[in-house]
């Protein structure tokens, strides 16, 4: 086992699990924006680690040396950690956090579903976001992963058909699928010329995806607010440059012509004049930088 337990829960009410494990797709960090609430709304405890010498390469993940005066003061090294906390509800939660294995995934996938296991784990969920051709000004809509027909037939969100690199998520998808635990990926969509900087509408959007797949409570308060002011520069922004604006009443009216089941508009990052969405998303950057 690499998996230590400093304060294993008992008697738990049909916990769930919630999983994001950084370093695969989390555009405009949505994912980790919510895993964040999570965490601090739910008071969630650490309750156990993975061995970290098994599962990270720290070549690639080196520990931060803070420095005072040029004495080492401390390492600061990444984990990947089980915590346990509680909803509005007082629903339990189990989370998985931390960087996403560089090694040994089978076992690491293997070792995650046996905690899930005894820890009585009745659902789970992974998280993460994709950068997509939609406009800041219209909520983040929500695709889907599982292997679970039941979970496919169950559930509103958008579901896709190609083939794409898996996450560790995905293992998981099938292993605890095999232990008969429900386990789904939750992918909330990010407007492609906001996909590099930090983006609460789609964190806020996981967070009610939680509920609308795992009936969890979760109020978001801060990073609601967060949404409302980044909403705010991003509308200002748009609001003046005209090619600015046409591009969004572009992306306006593909979006709103898909949820009307109007016939497939070509949905490419388009081009307006001279500016594309990725010059786009580095003005977006620059003016949010020179924000407070």
């Amino acid at each position: 086992m690499t998996i230590t337990w400093n304060n294993k829960p008992s008697a738990l009410t049909n916990p769930v699990l919630i999983v994001y494990l950084g370093g695969w797709i989390d555009s405009g960090g949505a994912a980790q924006l919510a895993v964040d609430a999570l965490l601090e709304e739910c008071e969630a405890e650490p309750i156990a680690a993975f061995d970290d010498d098994t599962y990270l390469d720290f070549r690639a993940r080196r520990p931060t040396m803070k420095l005072v005066e040029g004495r080492n003061t401390i390492l600061d090294w990444q984990h990947i950690v089980l915590s346990h906390g509680r909803d509005r509800i007082g629903r339990d939660i189990i989370i998985a956090h931390g960087p996403e294995p560089d090694l040994a995934w089978h076992r690491f996938v293997a070792e995650l579903t046996q905690a899930a296991g005894e820890l009585g784990v009745r659902t789970c969920a992974h998280l993460g976001a994709y950068p997509f051709a939609c406009p800041h000004t219209r909520p983040s809509r929500l695709s889907m992963t599982t292997a679970s027909e039941d979970l496919l037939a169950a559930l509103p969100f958008l579901r896709s058909t190609l083939d794409v690199p898996g996450g560790i998520g995905s293992a998981l998808e099938h292993s605890l699928h095999a232990q008969d635990i429900p386990t789904l990926g939750i992918w909330a969509q990010v407007p492609h010329y906001a996909a590099t900087m930090p983006y609460p509408a789609a964190g806020v959007a996981l967070l009610d995806g939680l509920n609308t797949a795992l009936d969890l409570v979760i109020d978001g308060t801060d990073l609601r607010s967060s949404m409302v002011e980044h909403r705010e520069r991003l509308d200002k922004l748009v609001r003046d440059n005209p090619e600015h604006a046409m591009m969004l009443r572009n992306l306006e009216t593909t979006h709103d012509a898909q949820l009307a089941d109007e016939p497939q508009i070509e949905l490419s990052p388009p081009t307006i004049g001279n500016i594309s969405a990725d010059e786009l998303s580095e003005q977006v950057e620059r003016f949010l930088r020179g924000q407070d």
